[in-house]
């Protein structure tokens, strides 16, 4: 845990604990991808009292940079919809923008692993190459696929990011191909992707969201009472699983392994030796 920090949740939303990622401080823009693909309030999705308090000293620390609020919805619910429902909207003020992943140009981003999983190459927003400081506001939840339990938290909330137009199957609200041949297998390729752009992540669990299924809206809510923050994905995602009292999600060691194979001239996962 020494890549990331844990504070009470009355801390970080009523303190300026939260230090963004340095990376913000002289960003032009700044992508803030938070974890409300449902129109449900936390600990489904993030809670406005930590989304803001992260917009907050998003601003503190730098007064001119535009923020965009990226996210992918994975409902028949509208992203508009979602934000009136989840008190999104109130938090748009000036210099802060909603935006609809989904409406966004895409390109072909290159699988840095050194083994593809499925994908070598996977198509996310332009903007996200295009942006100065990315950063994931994660809600915590587990829940299981095919009897194995499945943590998300700031990595697995990427997947938002990705076109449902593109990454579909059964049902076109959500993105079925990326669970394919399983979510802890295709996060390798999503973390070698784009998982290693972000420069900050943030893992709401003030709350965990547990399912006894696959159904990531359907669920109980345990309480936990902490907020989890670093730069470094993976390093966040295991200080949540730790703090939130649930065992490694099975994703982490694998791409920390495939992290460290990289050549030595190759150095990803917010540009710190791995």
């Amino acid at each position: 845990m020494d890549l990331a920090r844990v504070a009470l949740a009355e801390a970080f939303i009523k303190t300026p604990i939260y230090t963004p990622p340095e990376a913000a401080k002289n960003a032009q823009r700044i992508l803030v991808k938070p974890n409300l693909g449902y129109p449900v309030g936390p600990p489904v999705t993030v809670s406005m009292a930590v989304l803001s308090k992260a917009l907050q000293r998003l601003r503190e620390v730098n007064s001119t940079a535009e923020i965009l609020i990226v996210e992918g919805v994975c409902s028949k619910v509208s992203l508009a919809a979602i934000a009136e429902r989840t008190g999104l909207s109130a938090l748009l003020k000036e210099g802060i923008r909603l935006v609809n992943a989904d409406e966004l140009d895409c390109v072909e981003y290159p699988n840095l692993s050194p083994e593809p999983v499925r994908f070598k190459t996977m198509w996310a927003p332009q903007l996200l190459g295009e942006v100065d400081c990315r950063i994931s506001v994660g809600a915590f939840k587990k829940t299981h696929l095919k009897g194995s339990p499945l943590i998300s938290a700031s990595l697995k909330n990427l997947y938002g990011l990705f076109p449902r137009a593109k990454y579909k199957a059964r049902s076109p609200n959500s993105r079925g191909q990326l669970h394919r041949p399983s979510v802890p297998l295709v996060l390798q390729d999503i973390y070698f992707t784009i998982g290693h752009l972000f420069e900050g992540g943030i893992v709401d669990a003030t709350s965990k969201f547990v399912s006894a299924d696959w159904k990531p809206d359907k669920g109980k809510s345990v309480a936990v009472g902490k907020v989890i923050w670093g730069e470094d994905l993976l390093q966040v995602d295991r200080a949540a699983c730790e703090v939130g009292g649930e065992a490694e999600a099975d994703y982490l060691a694998p791409i920390e392994q495939l992290r460290g194979a990289l050549p030595a001239t190759m150095v990803i996962g917010q540009k710190r030796p791995v």
